[in-house]
């Protein structure tokens, strides 16, 4: 089926995400609109229906599996939620700062916003929120992942680092970062992470480069990408046995190293199981 999600006056969507049967697309954009297409429409180059707006441009959408609602969060400082049978949002949160990027894994909705402000939200019933936390990374925000268990999430900056941190008081000791994306000592941008069915996860950077690691036992599973092109979006398909990254330029360096004509490219890496299964821990290697 060909079709295509249009926002208004030529603006960029900025984000998109699937309903949890893989039968929707919800987007959203520069327009300020959120919008949701139906795949299951036979009608090619389809206008999506516009289900929400913000007043400033929109930079994130989720799902919310549990309650079956649409969560945007825009540069408006504003959380909004919606029930796409309804124009207006079933509920309105304030943000500390602009949203840069969310994620939603069951009923923890984790935002990271500028000046390194972090929000997390038990999506459950109303959705309620935990005090604001700040990012260990020192620099600005790019992405939030939450984990596969929901006891934390990890985050990405342009500094070329990843923090991995924990929500619950008792596991503040586990919290952590580390290195990435650096080359000849020059930092990357970190512009996605993502985890996969095992529980390990995938990082995507501005230097072109995709790594796996073990963040449990704190190791590098194997890098398998460097193509001298910014890595923007990736992420594992349901099985986890695809990586999904698309190269296009990140703006990182301004309009100035824009380069027209520049192809947008989206590339598939197989991935087996032992790519992406944590690695032995130190304990079990000492007691081998």
């Amino acid at each position: 089926m060909d079709g295509e999600v249009n926002h208004e006056n030529q603006a960029p969507a900025l984000a998109s995400c699937f309903s949890s049967d893989g039968s929707t697309v919800f987007t959203a954009g520069a327009d300020k609109a959120v919008r949701m297409w139906s795949l299951a429409s036979q009608a090619p180059n389809t206008t999506a229906p516009q289900i929400g707006v913000h007043d400033t441009p929109v930079k994130s959408v989720q799902f919310i599996s549990s309650t079956n609602l649409v969560v945007s969060g825009g540069w408006d400082k504003k959380l909004k939620f919606w029930d796409a049978r309804s124009p207006n949002p079933v509920g309105t949160l304030e943000l500390p700062e602009r949203c840069y990027d969310m994620d939603c894994k069951g009923e923890l909705l984790v935002v990271a916003c500028a000046n390194r402000k972090m929000m997390t939200y038990d999506v459950r019933g109303n959705p309620n929120p935990s005090p604001m936390m700040e990012s260990q990374l020192k620099f600005q925000t790019r992405c939030i992942t939450a984990f596969p268990d929901k006891s934390g999430f990890a985050v990405g900056s342009i500094e070329g680092r990843v923090g991995i941190q924990y929500i619950a008081k008792h596991r503040e000791k586990d919290t952590f970062a580390f290195k990435c994306h650096r080359r000849e000592k020059q930092a990357y941008a970190v512009n996605a992470i993502s985890f996969n069915r095992l529980g390990t996860l995938a990082t995507a950077g501005s230097d072109g480069s995709v790594t796996f690691w073990d963040k449990d036992n704190k190791q590098r599973l194997k890098t398998i990408a460097n193509i001298d092109r910014c890595i923007s979006c990736a992420n594992f398909n349901a099985n986890s046995d695809i990586f999904a990254y698309a190269a296009s330029y990140d703006w990182g360096k301004g309009s100035s190293y824009y380069a027209p004509g520049q192809a947008n490219d989206i590339f598939l890496h197989y991935t087996p199981e032992d790519e992406i299964k944590p690695s032995k821990s130190k304990t079990n290697r000492r007691n081998r």
